[in-house]
């Protein structure tokens, strides 16, 4: 995983509460088994509609997502936010984000935000009447800023030294390389090994 400090960019205003990781990405799509090619498969059903903002070439090359609350809530599939990524979006803005969708977006280095509903509405406000709009997610400072807007951010520390190190589940566990090589090299030898 890359680190993640600073994402800046266009944003596209999705605006809708509730929004499942069904309609994020439809479980049709998880049969896949790598983590790449999801998307076409991206509001699938949303983008058969010619006026949904995702078709919207205004909106063309977003790295932020600005969704209503509780974006992400549904099922655990990390496909949601591959597909996301696989999209370009870096940071999704919400008043509220589902615990389980934060969790993999923290884990592949898809930056969750929330933020107030007054803030969010006043974002989705600025880039409907300018799409090209500029905001910024500061990671390290937990900072979003966009042209009338300054806010902050609530990251717990140890996603937040996730995010800025790059360090997914794999880079976590090699972090202690050394001591798993101790205590394997310790083991008696019918013991299962790890190689």
């Amino acid at each position: 995983m890359e680190p993640v400090r600073r994402i800046a960019g266009r944003a596209l205003p999705l605006a809708r509460a509730d929004v499942d990781t069904d309609q994020i990405i439809p479980s049709h799509w998880l049969k896949r088994l790598e983590r790449t090619g999801y998307a076409d498969g991206l509001f699938e059903a949303w983008r058969r509609d010619p006026a949904f903002v995702l078709n919207d070439d205004r909106y063309r090359g977003a790295v932020i997502l600005l969704a209503g609350a509780n974006f992400g809530s549904g099922s655990s599939r990390e496909h949601a936010v591959w597909a996301l990524m696989e999209s370009g979006f870096r940071a999704v803005i919400a008043p509220r984000v589902a615990d389980i969708f934060k969790n993999n977006a923290l884990r592949n280095g898809l930056v969750p935000v929330e933020l107030d509903n007054a803030t969010v509405g006043r974002l989705v406000d600025a880039v409907r009447a300018d799409p090209a709009t500029q905001i910024a997610v500061d990671v390290e400072r937990r900072t979003v800023e966009a042209p009338g807007v300054r806010a902050s951010f609530e990251i717990d520390d140890f996603a937040r030294t996730r995010l800025l190190e790059g360090l997914d589940d794999i880079a976590l566990t090699l972090r202690h390389e050394a001591e798993i090589a101790a205590y394997e090299a310790k083991r008696a030898d019918w013991l299962p090994r790890v190689r």
